[in-house]
């Protein structure tokens, strides 16, 4: 990999008349994010511009923000796609809780301390001020990136907190909320798991079923795929992308945003779980529902 040669090809392709797009997507999908960034830096150092202007100037449309989104550093792009979701007119829910749901606690709080230098305002403020009630009080629990994240399974506790959510829930007329919000979005992993097998237990339901019986709206929204991240993560990611293209039109910020952060993570794996979850290949979805050079980096990305 020689980052100098890597940004010559990429001006070349976008010098003169037209822009060989087929050469720009040839050149960062065999990239990683990482060298992605070194491309940048050198670009500027040698060529003394700067490639993510000539790069919008040259390309349009979503092919133009799936390259935008590969050459941004990955905790970059989350900052940006979560002010994206709050600022303006209308909320994109559905991008805060995925992303806030499904990183880690290090992402997090590097989201957060970039969100601050980046905005000069904090992601917890613009919640509080971009979303209310019970919901708000999620993505901001989640926001803080304080979950328990050891591997350690108190059987008691287990015990306790399925019989908590019972008894806030399914047990009772009206629901707690605050008692799902405390327990799922604290504890870890494999706690959270053993709580779900007790609950199945003393419930007779999934903890799902029940979520989606006592909860409405952006609340079950939130609390559903905080349950789906603790499962499987790769299927939660495959059902995004599934949700993002079926029917008609495609939301092309969840389709553009899960292939473009997950591609060098978990992408085998959301294929795996994409192919057992719709009987059909990823691929084969991407192929039938995009076009033109959006389709052939996506495909790129997916990895055929």
């Amino acid at each position: 990999f020689s980052a100098e040669q890597e940004a010559q090809a990429l001006r070349k392709a976008m010098k003169g008349f037209g822009t060989d797009e087929d050469a720009i997507i040839e050149i960062l999908t065999k990239l990683n994010v990482s060298q992605r960034q070194q491309v940048l830096i050198t670009y500027k150092s040698t060529i003394g511009r700067d490639l993510i202007d000539d790069l919008k100037s040259e390309l349009s449309g979503n092919f133009e923000r799936v390259i935008v989104a590969m050459m941004t550093s990955t905790t970059m792009y989350d900052v940006h796609e979560l002010r994206r979701a709050l600022k303006g007119a209308g909320t994109d829910e559905g991008c805060l809780i995925e992303i806030l749901a499904s990183r880690t606690n290090a992402e997090i709080r590097r989201i957060n301390e970039n969100y601050k230098i980046q905005y000069d305002r904090t992601l917890e403020d613009d919640i509080i001020s971009d979303t209310s009630s019970m919901f708000r009080r999620v993505l901001v629990s989640l926001a803080t990136g304080n979950r328990d994240e050891g591997t350690y399974v108190d059987e008691a506790l287990a015990q306790q907190d399925a019989q908590c959510l019972y008894e806030a829930g399914e047990k009772k007329w009206g629901t707690d909320e605050v008692q799902f919000m405390s327990i799922l979005c604290t504890r870890n992993r494999l706690h959270l798991l053993r709580v779900f097998d007790v609950y199945q237990g003393i419930a007779n339901k999934d903890i799902t079923d029940s979520i989606k019986s006592e909860m409405s709206g952006d609340l079950e929204d939130a609390l559903l795929a905080v349950v789906k991240c603790m499962r499987n993560k790769s299927a939660y990611f495959a059902e995004r992308l599934y949700k993002s293209m079926k029917g008609l039109g495609t939301d092309d910020s969840t389709l553009i945003r899960v292939m473009v952060s997950r591609c060098e993570i978990d992408m085998l794996d959301i294929r795996r779980e994409f192919l057992a979850m719709y009987g059909k290949s990823l691929y084969s979805f991407i192929k039938g529902d995009c076009s033109g050079d959006y389709r052939k980096v996506l495909l790129r990305l997916c990895g055929g």
